[in-house]
């Protein structure tokens, strides 16, 4: 177990002191990830570009498109914008792809070692705030162009509900009501949500809006990527429930795909 001497003289020849934060484990053994950019250099870095949540009747939908962008250049088209925290939360990346992915993945271990330590889940609102913390600490990178703005929802098992959380690139972090949007066709697909989502969309619904949202983003976003049937490539979308994480499989996005591309003047 963490903390025994035991285990703790066979890793390093000294203590590890228990803590419910894997990064604080990681520091007091000096084994914190560091990265770090020259000034004024360029490093290219794929963007990940537009991202949503929603809630709807049963809890949450977060949707990313998936497509990243290096300047003006469609870097990947395949890209995974939405992952697991965990069996009831998600996270939603913008920014910095690389950097972003590197933060979910830190954010999944540090809520997983908080539950083995202590036993218990952390609470909804506890994740948002260690996750608004994580992004508060990529700052400093920040300043140097490699920005990560996530967007982070889940359902809150003590208030029956789904609950949305937006962050600002200083860790900033912001409860949303009924929808929540970033990246750089946010502000279409924000405006798009505004006009078309209800408190009772089921769960067809829900997936359509979402659909529909980000195809409003890539008509009017470059860096945006509209859903392709013929390539095969549809959004990344998943839902948070009662029941917990689900990633919604291209299978049962394809009909609802069809139709919102038949359906567009």
């Amino acid at each position: 177990m963490i903390g025994e001497s035991s285990s703790s003289e066979a890793l390093s020849g000294g203590p590890i002191v228990p803590n419910s934060s894997f990064s604080a484990l990681l520091d007091s053994q000096d084994m914190q990830p560091q990265w770090s950019v020259d000034p004024g250099m360029d490093v290219g870095a794929p963007e990940a570009t537009t991202v949503l949540a929603l809630r709807w009747a049963d809890g949450v939908v977060m949707a990313g498109d998936r497509r990243a962008t290096a300047g003006n250049v469609i870097a990947h088209s395949r890209v995974k914008k939405v992952y697991p925290a965990d069996d009831y939360s998600a996270v939603a990346i913008s920014g910095t792809a690389g950097m972003a992915v590197e933060l979910t993945k830190l954010f999944q271990t540090e809520l997983e070692h908080y539950e083995k330590i202590e036993d218990v889940r952390l609470s909804l609102d506890g994740k948002a705030n260690f996750l608004a913390r994580m992004v508060r600490g990529n700052l400093p990178l920040a300043f140097q162009g490699l920005v990560v703005v996530p967007l982070f929802s889940g359902f809150d098992e003590a208030e029956g509900s789904g609950k949305l959380y937006s962050f600002d690139v200083v860790g900033g972090r912001y409860d949303e009501q009924d929808y929540a949007t970033t990246g750089s066709g946010g502000a279409e697909a924000k405006a798009f949500l505004k006009a078309t989502w209800r408190p009772d969309l089921d769960e067809t619904e829900a997936l359509r809006v979402a659909i529909e949202a980000l195809v409003s983003a890539a008509e009017e976003d470059a860096a945006t990527g509209g859903p392709d049937p013929k390539r095969g490539i549809y959004p990344n979308i998943v839902t948070v429930t009662a029941d917990g994480y689900r990633e919604i499989p291209d299978e049962e996005l394809a009909p609802i795909v069809e139709e919102v591309l038949e359906g567009r003047p």
